[in-house]
């Protein structure tokens, strides 16, 4: 099975990006106005979906199978990008659900990424997140352990330049990244350079919170109009399994 569909309008939505759900996903409004249904991922999500170093994809999460980015153990890294290229110069959105477990404290953290490196790109562990060294990338980071330039053990970060020692914006989380499942959603509109990206926990009446609202040229930081997303994530000294689900993506395909 082919793990995404084109639409009219070049409208990308792709299935592996409801990740790698055993259900069927709800359904997502193209721009023109289409009704489109993603289906589950079974073994076709191998065509979409480009794993490096440490991922892999597993299925802890009951009915879902999930991008499981570090396992645990010391020294990890690793990274996983949608294999179809998105097209940065215009709006898009993305939504995912992670969990970063098994570890207290845990580390290091996971990243959403846009970057022009191509789909094998992966970056230095630890505090590198597994993208220090993508230097045409900008990350948004989720950050679960405090190395010397970061704000605290809980926060978000947009880091340009492969660079987590530089945060172009940070944000303390409105509640733990590590320990339970929580929500991400990321919105660029591109005719302002917007990036916006909101959190929140998967308990029973929380609220979305908008923790990072920054001006950003993705194309530039990215050094290509046409680039990849995904994700990488890292372990140092201090480990913890991390994993990703339920990725959702509504964007322009390259």
């Amino acid at each position: 099975m082919r793990s995404s569909r084109i639409v009219r309008g070049g409208l990308l939505v792709s299935a592996l990006l409801s990740v790698l759900a055993g259900v069927h996903a709800g359904g997502a409004s193209a721009a023109d106005g289409d009704a489109l249904t993603l289906k589950p991922i079974d073994t076709g999500y191998a065509e979409s979906l480009a794993l490096n170093g440490t991922a892999m994809v597993t299925s802890e999460r009951g009915a879902h199978r999930v991008i499981r980015l570090t396992n645990g153990s010391f020294k990890e890294a690793g990274s996983a990008w949608s294999t179809q290229q998105v097209d940065l110069t215009e709006s898009f959105e993305t939504s995912f659900k992670a969990y970063l477990h098994h570890g207290k404290p845990g580390a290091d953290g996971i990243a959403f990424l846009a970057q022009g490196a191509g789909p094998r790109a992966l970056g230095g562990w630890g505090g590198g997140l597994g993208y220090r060294g993508i230097r045409n990338s900008v990350a948004v980071e989720f950050d679960t352990y405090q190395n010397t330039p970061d704000p605290s053990s809980n926060h978000l970060a947009v880091v340009l330049g492969g660079n987590p020692d530089h945060h172009s914006a940070a944000a303390e989380a409105s509640m733990p990244l590590l320990g339970k499942p929580f929500q991400a959603r990321v919105r660029y509109d591109a005719a302002g350079h917007n990036l916006k990206v909101y959190v929140r926990s998967l308990s029973a009446g929380a609220t979305e919170n908008l923790l990072l609202n920054q001006t950003v040229d993705l194309a530039k930081g990215a050094g290509t109009e046409n680039g990849w997303i995904g994700f990488t994530a890292a372990t140092g000294e201090v480990t913890s399994r991390q994993d990703v689900y339920d990725w959702t993506i509504d964007a322009p395909q390259a």
